[in-house]
């Protein structure tokens, strides 16, 4: 029996967790001073009120060795026999590092996949291996197909805070805040612009035909961050949801390891093609 491990930063919606069986390691998300940990003792709703007052200071930290040391003894005792840990890339948090280290006294063998990317594009990477494990495949191969995927997965999005994205050193230049709504996508590191919309309707038009160029046999996820942004999640969704590329669709909270980087507002759609022959 093969057990999956993943990290908060994946942002795995409920029904992917309890589908696959996935034990969720979160990372420490400090917030004007305090810590707490993401998915624990802070939600996504928790995290966005605190803009209500102002905003407030945010950083993240990835979880200890210990942290990953109990979740591999607790998948063990439901009977696993091998791990396969799937995670946010090394080249933004030393969260890989943890597990490795963690890896070395868990008492059932652990296999790391760095998929080198963030946020539900890690879920992506899972989702694809746990789809391989169900269909009969080993540890090595279902590692296989995480990593193919992490080559692969797209993304397309609003950023509710761009002054936020800007502080981080993604935003492109000339990506400014006006009456219309910039409409990005994350390439090579950079959140670089793809069209420019008037109004929700076009918003969720443009993403969703953004989307739709990568299929077919897409998966995809839909990233929900606080309650100003439902309606484009929504109009988004139903798009996606009659799109014949689209073969899976889930609806993911923007947590506040992902939202930290982007604000309140911000609607994002991660997606990846299955396998030939895939579920």
């Amino acid at each position: 029996m093969i057990g999956l491990v993943t990290d908060s930063n994946a942002q795995l919606p409920s029904e992917l967790k309890e589908r696959y069986q996935v034990e969720v390691v979160p990372l420490t998300v400090v917030v004007d001073g305090v810590e707490y940990l993401e998915g624990v003792d802070l939600d996504a709703d928790d995290f966005y009120a605190r803009f209500g007052a102002g905003r407030p200071q945010v950083s993240t930290s990835q979880p200890s060795p210990g942290r990953f040391a109990a979740a591999y003894e607790a998948v063990a005792e439901r009977g696993a026999t091998e791990i396969l840990s799937v995670h946010i890339g090394s080249s933004v948090s030393g969260t890989v590092n943890a597990a490795r280290l963690a890896s070395q006294v868990s008492q059932v063998p652990v296999r790391i996949v760095d998929t080198g990317t963030a946020s539900f594009a890690v879920s992506l990477c899972l989702w694809e291996a746990a789809e391989a494990i169900a269909a009969g495949a080993n540890v090595e191969e279902a590692a296989a197909a995480a990593e193919r995927v992490s080559a692969a997965v797209g993304n397309v999005f609003v950023v509710g805070a761009l002054d936020m994205a800007r502080a981080g050193g993604r935003l492109a230049g000339g990506v400014e805040a006006a009456t219309t709504v910039p409409v990005l996508t994350l390439s090579g590191g950079v959140m670089c612009e793809v069209d420019r919309c008037s109004g929700l309707e076009e918003t969720a038009g443009a993403m969703a035909a953004f989307v739709a160029a990568a299929g077919p046999s897409l998966r995809v996820g839909v990233g929900l961050s606080d309650a100003s942004s439902r309606p484009l999640v929504v109009a988004l969704e139903d798009r996606l949801r009659n799109a014949l590329e689209v073969i899976d669709l889930v609806r993911y909270r923007i947590g506040p390891s992902v939202g930290a980087h982007t604000g309140p507002g911000t609607v994002g759609a991660m997606f990846a093609r299955t396998a030939p022959g895939g579920a």
